[in-house]
């Protein structure tokens, strides 16, 4: 009974929160406010995130943000297990654009929000058109945002770190931008994939150590997504799996 009535409370906030702040940014685009660091397009979706898991009961914390110069771009690359991920990726990350599923674009007020705020539309049925996802992303890299990327795709059900999409890793080598792999743990106990009631708790959020991509061409895709994949796994195994 608690867990429906905390999820009731959390779905109302999240619907109210998303279509004022919504139009909000939509007005302030219609009207020429520029997207520019800590102008509201900034600060709104980081208050959005933050409201959402106060009602949800959910606290964040980041270990490792002070390795992040807080001038520097970078595609933050994380693992993915339930959507309040996000929540606390937007909560807590520098400035950035995310690369989203095409289907949220379809989403009346918050689709054109999102698309205002620089997220990208990702196809993932379709490689070819992915691709061109990961050249709009590094666009966003070269015009000063951090791009954060799933890629292992959809959401998991355990916390093991799985197959690599290329994707992301070609987008990196393309925009010459460093690597940032990133840890969230906490979020399968608050929201499995599949469930409807979500429970209070905590969520972690580790920063590792950079990838450089320097000097990395086309044909270097394989070993960076690999580079990145067992720094991953070693964390992640070493925090919580093999303990």
């Amino acid at each position: 009974m608690i867990s429906a009535l905390r999820t009731i409370f959390t779905m109302l906030v999240l619907g109210v929160l998303t279509v004022v702040f919504a139009t909000i940014i939509i007005g302030a685009a219609l009207v020429g406010v520029p997207n520019r660091p800590g102008s509201l397009y900034d600060v709104l979706p980081r208050a959005w995130a933050r409201s959402i898991l106060w009602a949800a009961g959910v606290k964040v914390q980041v270990h490792g943000l002070e390795k992040l110069d807080p001038r520097g771009t970078f595609i933050f690359i994380c693992n993915h297990v339930s959507l309040f991920d996000i929540l606390g990726l937007v909560a807590r990350l520098p400035r950035n654009n995310f690369v989203a599923k095409a289907e949220l674009f379809k989403i009346p007020v918050f689709g054109q929000g999102i698309r205002i705020l620089g997220t990208v539309p990702m196809e993932r049925e379709n490689q070819k058109a992915a691709f061109g996802s990961y050249e709009i992303a590094a666009g966003r890299i070269r015009d000063g945002s951090s791009v954060v990327v799933f890629p292992e795709g959809t959401r998991g059900t355990d916390y093991s770190i799985r197959r690599f999409k290329k994707g992301p890793f070609v987008l990196a080598i393309k925009a010459a931008a460093p690597i940032v792999p990133v840890i969230v743990y906490g979020t399968i106990e608050i929201l499995p994939k599949g469930k409807l009631f979500l429970h209070p708790g905590n969520i972690d959020v580790y920063i590792l150590d950079q990838v450089t991509t320097s000097g990395m061409d086309y044909d270097d895709r394989d070993a960076l997504a690999a580079t990145v994949h067992e720094r991953m796994e070693s964390v992640m195994n070493s925090l919580y799996l093999n303990r």
